[in-house]
């Protein structure tokens, strides 16, 4: 069996040999929270991808947990910004550690043993500027499962726990927050990157893997692999989305 490091690696490099499409870009980022008897504390990573390009990622097993750059663009971020992020993750894995703590009540399971929370959200900007729609996925022991709809008003959701959490989100107004995040702050930060990276990131030939990859391996381990296996499916799967809603009418969010 391969490891979780050569599992990475090559799941990394299928990412990266994924074919741009023509003024289709995503912004997708993955957090993946775990635990297992032996830990300590819970483990949680957290991967921010452009089309196939991580850009920037935080891992809870290194000795100094980081919010760290992964692309040359985002060097030029300043240190406020990182310090910023790096809280951000780590208020995030106090979410992500509460959510799985109130799903294993409702099923009545112990803390202790082999449990995962897995989250993707992110957006698509289309040709133009335009909106191409918005994602947040959260899947809980890889068995419960909740998705905001392309409507972005309403979920999606698939066991008794997740059906529990949607009743709560929809009493909170959680499909709105969430939409106004989607259509606004994250379109506008993924049109940043892409004039901030556009060097690589509006490249006309498909990025070749290379050794910046290799940093990137180091210390990740089971919770990156976890995370890193759905990358390619769901880059793909919502280029294609996009690619459909593409005759559709929409308002640009910059008018």
């Amino acid at each position: 069996m391969l490891s979780p490091q050569t599992l990475l690696l090559l799941l990394l490099a299928k990412v990266a040999s994924t074919k741009h499409q023509q003024g289709l870009h995503t912004m997708l980022f993955f957090q993946t929270l775990l635990t297992w008897d032996g830990f300590v504390e819970y483990q949680y990573t957290y991967l921010g991808y452009v089309d196939d390009t991580l850009f920037m990622g935080y891992n809870s097993r290194t000795d100094k947990p980081r919010m760290k750059p992964h692309a040359p663009w985002m060097h030029q971020e300043t240190p406020q910004f990182w310090e910023y992020e790096t809280q951000r993750a780590l208020n995030l894995t106090k979410q992500l550690t509460e959510e799985l703590k109130a799903v294993l009540h409702i099923y009545n399971q112990s803390k202790t043993g082999y449990h995962t929370v897995q989250m993707i959200h992110g957006c698509t900007v289309l040709p133009g500027g335009y909106f191409g729609g918005g994602y947040y996925e959260v899947i809980y022991d890889g068995r419960d499962y909740i998705a905001l709809n392309e409507d972005l008003s309403t979920w999606t959701a698939v066991g008794m726990a997740a059906k529990i959490i949607r009743y709560q989100w929809k009493i909170l107004g959680t499909a709105e927050l969430v939409k106004t995040y989607l259509e606004n702050s994250c379109m506008y930060d993924l049109q940043k990157h892409l004039e901030n990276g556009k060097e690589i990131l509006l490249r006309t030939e498909p990025p070749q893997p290379s050794v910046s990859i290799m940093p990137i391996v180091a210390g990740l381990a089971v919770g990156a692999v976890l995370t890193g296996a759905v990358v390619t499916f769901l880059i793909r799967k919502r280029r294609n989305k996009g690619k459909e809603r593409a005759g559709s009418e929409f308002v640009s969010l910059w008018e």
